[in-house]
């Protein structure tokens, strides 16, 4: 399956170490190769860095280590091909403008028939590539803009969560639905199933995460694969799998976190829906 890594923080970071091993579940023995892209949250907008080709191969992904890009949101996504094309087009993260701002969104899982089921259909939204991901993108997007309907205006924070909480239950019906979705304002992570590279039996946890404070220094520290150049740094990270030694917490089947400024702000259970 595809790898996911998302962070929050309550001052901008950079991706380091956490970058490079996510990359190296792209590297062989396993068959993860088929594409990966990484977005950084620019205020309103993103800077968005993707290729289709294997992540330990990819020259994009050098420069993305060269280079010292910081930002409070960050989302990442190394894929396997289950539908569509290894193409750029379908290379996540995807990104789409509503309301003044950019929505970002990665999904691992595989949702066989999605596009004939009635309620991930989107009129203003279309797929650039072929994917059940971007499908599903749009379907949020589509229901989404119910609310997100004055540019540079927020919709609060528990209209918004009602709305993916629904959606998230509903996803989980079509297959495992784990995914990250940011409006720039907010992170929301949902844990579905996943399928084990080691016993190759689908199930929880689809995600992890890890909670962080840096100390108060007043200098450059670098921590939990991330650098970091402020005092009181509150990062969150999440991720498909743990990624560094530290005591990472597997999120239940069906659990919505939503994170912002590095601390989850609200939490719900998609199967309560």
């Amino acid at each position: 399956m595809c790898e996911l890594l998302g962070l929050c923080s309550n001052l901008p970071a950079t991706l380091s170490l956490s970058l490079e091993r996510l990359a190296e579940h792209g590297a062989p023995p396993t068959s993860i190769r088929d594409g990966w892209g990484i977005a950084y949250y620019e205020g309103a907008d993103v800077r968005l860095i993707k290729d289709a080709g294997p992540a330990d191969e990819s020259d994009w992904l050098r420069f993305v280590g060269q280079h010292d890009l910081r930002s409070n949101i960050v989302v990442a996504h190394i894929r396997k091909a289950t539908m569509g094309a290894p193409s750029f087009r379908n290379a996540q993260p995807f990104v789409r403008e509503m309301a003044g701002r950019m929505h970002c969104f990665a999904h691992n899982g595989w949702l066989p028939g999605i596009s004939e089921t009635p309620a991930f259909r989107s009129f203003r939204f279309s797929p650039v590539g072929e994917t059940d991901s971007e499908q599903a993108f749009c379907a949020l997007l589509e229901r989404l803009s119910t609310i997100w309907t004055k540019a540079g205006e927020v919709p609060p924070l528990e209209d918004r969560l009602n709305i993916v909480t629904v959606f998230a239950a509903e996803l989980c019906r079509l297959g495992p639905a784990n995914f990250l979705y940011s409006d720039g304002d907010a992170l929301f992570a949902h844990g579905h199933r996943r399928k084990s590279s080691v016993t190759l039996k689908v199930a929880a946890p689809g995600l992890v995460y890890l909670q962080h404070q840096c100390a108060s220094t007043g200098a450059t520290i670098t921590a939990n694969g991330l650098s970091v150049t402020a005092a009181d740094q509150t990062i969150a990270l999440v991720a498909s799998v743990p990624l560094t030694a530290e005591p990472w917490k597997a999120m239940t089947e069906g659990e919505l976190n939503v994170f912002r400024a590095g601390r989850i702000v609200a939490q719900r259970d998609a199967r309560n829906a």
